[in-house]
C-alpha cells in the first residue's frame, strides 16, 4: 500500500465516499446512544479524523461504518468520563461496545427516520428544523444548506448551532414520537426529504450536476413515511413528485457528465416504472379526497412532462394553470419563475419576460443563477442576443456547481458566435 501524501489523499477520498453513504446512520446511532445530537455529530467527526490517520497507515477496514461508529462511541464515553458522568450509563455503553460490528450497523437502519423526527421537533422553527436535519441526516455543509435556503452562510451556521442547543435544553428524546404527535412534525420532515432530493437532483455545488445516491435516499425515506402515514395526502404527493422526477435520471447527464436539459433528453431512457409509481402515488392523493397540496401540485406538473412524448406535445396550458394554483397554495419566487417558463411555452416569450422582469425589479432570487438564466433564454428567443449574453454571464457569476456552469457558458458562447456571424444586424 502506498505511504505518505498519496495514501493520505486516497484515504481522504474513500472516507468522503463512505461518509456520504454511512454518515446519517452513524450520527443517528450516536444520537440514539447519547440523546445529544450536537455531541453525536462532534464525536462522529472526531472518529473521521482518527480514521484518516489510521486508515492511511493500515488500510480501510472491511466494515468502515462499524469502525467509525465504534470509535465515535468510545469518544462519547471519554467525553462523559471527562464530565464525571459515568456510573451505570458508562458501564452499559462500554458493554455495548463489545457487541459485533455487524450487529451495530444492522440495528441502525430505522434510526435515520428517527433522527428526522427528532430534528423536526416543534420546539424549533421550521427553517431551523430543516437546516439541522440536512446537516445531520444529509451531511451537507453549512455552505450547501445556505444556498438551498438562499441565506448567508453565517446566518445558516448560527441557525444550526441554536437548533442543537434548543434540542439539548428541551431534553428532546431520541425516538419517533407517538402517532398523535406525527402531524405537528410531518411538515418539517417532508420539507427535509424534499430538500435532500433537491440537492441530489441538482447539486448546489461541486463538480457533479447530480448526486443520485442522495436523491434515491430521499425516495427511500419518502416510501417509509408513506407506510407510517398512509392517510396523509402530502406524504404521497411528495413521493409522487420524487418518483416522477427521478424517472429522468438516466437521460439527464451526458457521457462526459455535462447536464442534458429537458428539451434535449431522450425520453426513451426515462424510467417508466418510476413514472407508473409516481402516477399511482398521485392517484392515492386524490383518492384521500382532501385536495392537492404543494407537493402533489408539483407532482401533477411533473406528470404532465412524464406523459408527453416531447416538449412540443406537452400540455403547457395545463402546466400554467397548475403553477397558478401552486402560487396560491405555496407562493414563492421560484414558483413564479417556473410559471414564467411555462407561460413562455404556452403564450410566448414576451408575456413570460414581463413576469420575470417583475421578479427582477422586486429583487427576488438576487443570489441565484436561476432568474438571469431564464431571462437570458427569453431574451434569446426574442432575438435580443446581446442582452441575453449579458444575462448568461450574470448567471455564470452565481453558479456554484461546476457541471451546471457549462450550460450558461455554452449558451453565452453560442450567442457570441451568432453575433460575430450576423455582426451587421447587431
Amino acid at each position: 500500500m502506498p505511504r505518505g501524501p498519496a495514501a493520505h489523499d486516497e484515504t481522504a477520498r474513500r472516507l468522503a465516499t463512505i461518509w456520504r453513504i454511512e454518515g446519517a446512520r452513524i450520527v443517528a446511532s450516536l444520537a440514539a446512544m447519547t440523546s445529544d445530537v450536537a455531541l453525536a455529530e462532534d464525536v462522529a467527526q472526531e472518529a473521521c479524523l482518527e480514521a484518516l490517520q489510521a486508515w492511511s497507515r493500515e488500510g480501510v477496514p472491511q466494515n468502515p461504518g462499524a469502525w467509525l461508529t465504534t470509535v465515535a462511541k468510545r469518544r462519547a464515553i471519554d467525553s462523559w468520563r471527562r464530565r464525571d458522568a459515568l456510573g451505570d450509563r458508562y458501564a452499559s455503553l462500554a458493554a455495548e461496545l463489545r457487541e459485533s460490528d455487524d450487529d451495530d450497523i444492522e440495528t441502525i437502519g430505522d434510526e435515520v427516520v428517527r433522527l428526522l423526527f427528532v430534528a423536526c421537533h416543534p420546539v424549533l422553527p421550521i427553517d431551523a428544523q430543516c437546516a439541522l436535519a440536512l446537516k445531520l441526516v444529509d451531511g451537507l455543509s453549512s455552505e450547501q444548506i445556505a444556498r438551498l435556503f438562499l441565506v448567508p452562510v453565517a446566518t445558516m451556521q448560527q441557525r444550526i448551532v441554536r437548533a442543537k442547543r434548543a434540542l439539548l435544553a428541551a431534553a428532546v428524546p431520541f425516538d419517533v414520537p407517538d402517532p398523535h404527535e406525527w402531524r405537528e412534525r410531518v411538515a418539517g420532515v417532508l420539507r427535509v426529504i424534499y430538500l435532500i432530493f433537491t440537492e441530489g437532483y441538482v447539486a448546489s455545488s461541486g463538480e457533479r450536476w447530480m448526486h443520485r445516491e442522495l436523491a434515491y435516499e430521499a425516495v427511500r425515506l419518502g416510501r417509509r413515511l408513506a407506510v407510517m402515514l398512509p392517510r396523509e395526502p402530502e406524504v404521497h404527493g411528495l413521493l409522487a413528485l420524487m418518483e416522477l422526477q427521478s424517472s429522468r435520471f438516466a437521460a439527464r447527464v451526458a457521457a462526459d457528465g455535462s447536464p442534458v436539459l429537458l428539451d434535449d433528453q431522450d425520453r426513451r431512457r426515462w424510467d417508466h416504472a418510476a413514472i407508473a409509481r409516481g402516477r399511482s402515488a398521485l392517484r392515492r392523493v386524490d383518492a384521500l379526497g382532501r385536495g392537492r397540496g404543494a407537493y402533489a401540485l408539483q407532482a401533477a406538473i411533473a406528470e404532465q412532462h412524464a406523459i408527453a412524448s416531447s416538449v412540443d406535445t406537452t400540455d403547457w396550458s395545463s402546466i400554467v394553470v397548475l403553477y397558478e394554483v401552486l402560487g396560491r397554495v405555496a407562493p414563492s419566487p421560484i414558483v413564479e419563475l417556473n410559471r414564467a417558463v411555462a407561460v413562455s411555452m404556452a403564450e410566448g416569450p414576451a408575456t413570460a419576460l414581463r413576469i420575470v422582469d417583475s421578479l427582477h425589479r422586486a429583487g427576488a432570487l438576487a443570489t441565484s443563477h436561476l432568474l438571469p438564466s431564464v431571462r437570458a433564454e427569453l431574451l434569446a428567443r426574442l432575438g435580443r442576443n446581446e442582452e441575453a449574453r449579458e444575462e448568461f454571464n450574470r448567471a455564470l457569476a452565481t453558479v456554484a456547481n461546476d457541471a451546471q456552469r457549462s450550460v450558461p457558458l455554452r449558451k453565452a458562447r453560442s450567442l457570441a458566435r451568432s453575433e460575430r456571424v450576423d455582426g451587421g444586424r447587431w
